[in-house]
């Protein structure tokens, strides 16, 4: 899929509004083929390294979206063993809400760092090939060089994302059997053990904050060495 801001790239560098609509009509057409549509977009001037700022930088919203979701769950879990036994239904709601939320979210995240993913070895890949081509070794050896540390540096984020996007699923998990629990147990006995699980699906939503707070960090340090200097 195209995303907002490449499209806003195509229509200021495409030289004419049929050339962006012949790009768009042809990634869809080849349903998905990576090399087909990042080959379509360098031919208008977007070369893999803007598709891949383009893309971490979409991971990075997604993982700090995730991580303002899954505290506003955890805000409103807590919240729940305060609430009146008449009030356990319509709370059980806004939890189960807030659940199909935290999923959403995930997904979004893993489905991001997938793209990211799909672009950085296609970028690499042809980084490594095209060396070749020099016929200064001084240029070649500086581009291996350059080449080196930008995979360094994206191995590095890609571990930290990766660390973040895996703590998800044992987050959902808890949250999905305390949700469940409730649903089937909507009275004060069940309320007081929620009480006594809320404190271990605290901390372990308070871990995934921190790793993502972190995995933002390196997304932002990773896409500043992309962007040339100014």
């Amino acid at each position: 899929m195209i995303s907002r801001s490449i499209l806003v790239r195509l229509r200021s560098r495409a030289a004419g509004w049929s050339v962006a609509v012949s790009v768009l009509a042809s990634a869809v057409l080849l349903g998905g083929c990576q090399a087909a549509y990042l080959g379509a977009l360098e031919k208008i001037g977007i070369p893999k390294r803007e598709v891949l700022v383009d893309r971490v930088s979409k991971a990075r919203s997604s993982q700090e979206d995730a991580k303002e979701q899954f505290a506003s769950a955890l805000e409103k879990f807590l919240a729940i063993t305060k609430v009146e036994p008449g009030e356990l239904k319509t709370r059980y709601e806004l939890l189960n809400g807030e659940l199909k939320r935290n999923e959403a979210r995930a997904t979004e995240v893993r489905d991001r760092l997938a793209s990211v993913k799909d672009v950085a070895e296609a970028l690499f890949s042809e980084w490594k090939k095209e060396l070749s081509q020099y016929s200064s070794a001084d240029l070649r050896a500086r581009s291996e060089v350059q080449l080196t540390a930008t995979q360094k540096s994206y191995a590095e984020l890609l571990v930290v994302m990766e660390r973040a996007a895996s703590r998800m699923e044992p987050v959902l998990s808890a949250f999905r059997d305390q949700v469940l629990f409730l649903k089937h147990n909507l009275n004060a006995q069940a309320i007081r053990s929620l009480d006594t699980t809320s404190r271990t699906l605290q901390a372990d939503i308070g871990r995934l904050i921190e790793d993502m707070e972190k995995s933002i960090r390196e997304a932002d340090a990773f896409i500043k060495t992309l962007q040339p200097a100014s």
